[in-house]
């Protein structure tokens, strides 16, 4: 499935994504569960700033990052799993 939230940020925001961060929103659903994404591409999948990503974090609505060599991630299982328990409880 491919997701429209690259255009929407971009649309909203008046500034383009780096070419990185729009790869991985494209491909996402094809990332395997042990893959890790930065924190803007899940900021872009949800159509969030990285201060409510980070408020979101903090009240335990999105599942901690890990940090590597300096740089934070985001697994992409744990993202996953947290959008299938979300989308179960508002059916």
């Amino acid at each position: 499935m491919k997701r429209d939230a690259a255009d929407s940020h971009t649309k909203k925001s008046g500034t383009a994504m780096p070419a990185h961060v729009l790869a991985s929103i494209a491909n996402f659903d094809t990332l395997p569960n042990s893959a890790h994404v930065r924190p803007a591409v899940v900021s872009a999948l949800d159509c969030i700033g990285s201060v409510t990503l980070w408020r979101r974090v903090r009240a335990g609505l999105l599942p901690r990052p890990i940090k590597v060599g300096g740089t934070t991630l985001f697994n992409v299982g744990d993202l996953r799993r947290l959008r299938a328990e979300q989308q179960a409880e508002a059916a």
